[in-house]
């Protein structure tokens, strides 16, 4: 029977309090961490670490790479060759960060990256100064994380629970660093529902990827889903994460899982992309909710004007203070050719990327450029205080580049903005959350595909519009019209306005319906005109509710007055006592 993640993550918590008065709050994380991983290797490597060794001893001698046997021998793609482990650590107080490195060092080149990441060695150093050392070897040493206490999930929903913890208390925003398991789960249901048939088969392999991989939640409970859906598929997974600190976490973890770590990148994905001209057949992300992209601004301007479509920014940029866009167009560059069967991606977005921006703007181009090729499948709209950093109103894209014939040219949006539950303990600003009721009645309203009072059907083309430019006339002096050089009036700019026209509605009818019947002399300058789109989500599912009867209203105020007015008497009466 396995602990759950709250109660270990409680146990690793308290470890940190004897961290207080040596060392920020802020920094505890940097140290908590790196040995809760390196516990975590412990216990996974512990059942196979003594034919290691005797392996060791065998090969030493024999010239040979010893790693690939010393892995072998493991049974992962790692191992640890030192004589060390945490229960010989206690055995010298003394000698404890010289056997702390020592240990370290056993490790294979793949995991000693981890550890070198949080600069392991000048962390061992400070807390032996302190001595702090032992004793924070001794209390993880008490801790079970192996295998068979701690399951590889309930391992990586302890580690969001203390980055959140840790996060909260260094004022850093958590969400940049994982997203809640029941989300991603809808994310990944939305993802393969429309290949069951596909991924049922035996020996099916997939690739699935993440461009903001966080701790790696998000490629884990893909590959977890497609294991229960089909024990013999495959999912090669490929990821790249900004923070070194979430990298590590999600490399240790790909490693325990037997994954391919050099398929995990460490670096900014907009500056640099680490997975360059590699397309894969499902994509999924929860990028930074309105961060700005000053940082990357050169190197992404630079592609956006050299590459064109070429590149990954082509249709257009964002403004700099939300590069949330910018993931997206990110991920739909990497799409399989449609003739290669295509490619399908879900990411978690704020609510500006659906209506941000006016008519030409790089937010309105980008929008255009998906919906007119034909790849925005559907929007569902998230409860709010869904996320641990924020409780802003969050949506769910879907898209795809191999529609089915139903879904071609129309675009579902699913409002599930009331499917939820109440948490019975906030977590940061996170106070509700999606049960498996609340997922399953989302996936069949999408499998569904049908308008009704959760879910609404729409052409691509009504979310066009025409932005036009309505001109009126200059009059000079004597009130007479002025004319250009061809004859044609010109335009008083102090009287220029602009309409918005539905792309589906024919200019001149609109015109001669909402315009000239209050300027007569109003012209449209065409070449002025710009095609834009925006989804407006809450309109569409906005009901009316009227407002209470008069009569309703000013009973209820007579009521509070005379319930004002006798609470005055008695305190007045009691003062006068």
């Amino acid at each position: 029977m396995t602990t759950p993640p709250s109660a270990n993550a409680g146990l690793i918590w308290a470890i940190a309090e004897l961290l207080r008065g040596d060392y920020k709050q802020s920094d505890y994380g940097k140290i908590v961490l790196p040995f809760t991983l390196l516990r975590r290797l412990d216990g996974v490597l512990a059942p196979t670490k003594a034919a290691v060794l005797a392996e060791l001893v065998k090969r030493q001698d024999s010239g040979l790479d010893v790693g690939i046997f010393l892995a072998r021998a493991a049974g992962y793609s790692f191992y640890n060759a030192s004589q060390f482990d945490f229960s010989a650590l206690m055995d010298d107080a003394n000698g404890i960060k010289a056997n702390v490195l020592d240990y370290v060092a056993g490790f294979s080149p793949n995991v000693r990256d981890i550890f070198e990441r949080y600069e392991f060695e000048k962390l061992l150093a400070k807390l032996d100064s302190a001595n702090l050392l032992y004793q924070i070897v001794s209390r993880f040493a008490s801790i079970d994380l192996s295998p068979a206490a701690v399951s590889n999930e309930s391992m990586g929903m302890m580690f969001e629970e203390l980055i959140r913890r840790f996060a909260e208390l260094s004022n850093e925003t958590a969400g940049e660093h994982f997203t809640p398991r029941e989300v991603i789960r809808l994310m990944v249901n939305l993802l393969f529902i429309a290949d069951d048939d596909a991924l049922s088969k035996p020996g099916v392999v997939r690739s699935i990827y993440d461009p903001a991989a966080g701790t790696g939640g998000m490629l884990a409970v893909a590959e977890e889903h497609l294991r229960a859906m089909n024990p013999a598929a495959r999912l090669s997974i490929f990821g790249q994460e900004l923070n070194e600190e979430s990298y590590a976490i999600c490399k240790a973890d790909m490693l325990i899982k037997g994954y391919e770590v050099e398929r995990i990148i460490c670096g900014n994905t907009l500056s640099h992309d680490g997975h360059v001209g590699q397309r894969f057949d499902y994509m999924l992300s929860n990028p930074p909710f309105g961060v700005e992209w000053k940082k990357v601004e050169a190197a992404v301007r630079a592609e956006h004007v050299k590459q064109g479509h070429n590149g990954r920014f082509g249709p257009g940029l964002p403004r700099v203070s939300d590069g949330s866009l910018l993931f997206l167009l990110h991920l739909l560059s990497k799409m399989r050719p449609a003739k290669d069967g295509g490619s399908r991606v879900a990411i978690v977005l704020n609510g500006s990327p659906l209506f941000t921006g006016g008519a030409g703007s790089g937010e309105s181009e980008i929008r255009k450029w998906i919906i007119e090729n034909d790849w925005l499948e559907a929007i569902v709209a998230l409860p709010t205080d869904m996320f641990y950093n924020t409780g802003i109103a969050t949506y769910i894209w879907v898209l795809s580049n191999h529609k089915t014939p139903e879904r071609t040219g129309t675009i579902q949006m699913i409002n599930a903005a009331t499917f939820f539950q109440k948490m019975r303990k906030s977590l940061g600003s996170k106070r509700k959350e999606l049960g498996e009721a609340d997922i399953e009645r989302i996936v069949q309203l999408y499998g569904a595909c049908e308008n009704g009072e959760y879910s609404r059907i729409f052409a691509n083309d009504d979310f066009g519009y025409r932005t036009i430019t309505v001109e009126r006339p200059l009059y000079d002096a004597d009130g007479k019209i002025e004319l250009d050089r061809k004859k044609n009036p010109k335009p008083d700019a102090s009287l220029r306005d602009t309409e918005n026209v539905p792309l589906r509605e024919d200019v001149a009818t609109y015109v001669a319906r909402e315009v000239l019947p209050h300027v007569p002399d109003a012209w449209v300058d065409d070449e002025k005109t710009k095609v834009g789109y925006e989804i407006p989500f809450t309109r569409h599912f906005y009901t009316y509710t009227p407002p209470r009867p008069l009569d309703a209203i000013d009973a209820d105020l007579q009521r509070l007055g005379a319930e004002i007015t006798a609470l005055l008497g008695a305190i007045v009466k009691g003062m006068n006592q």
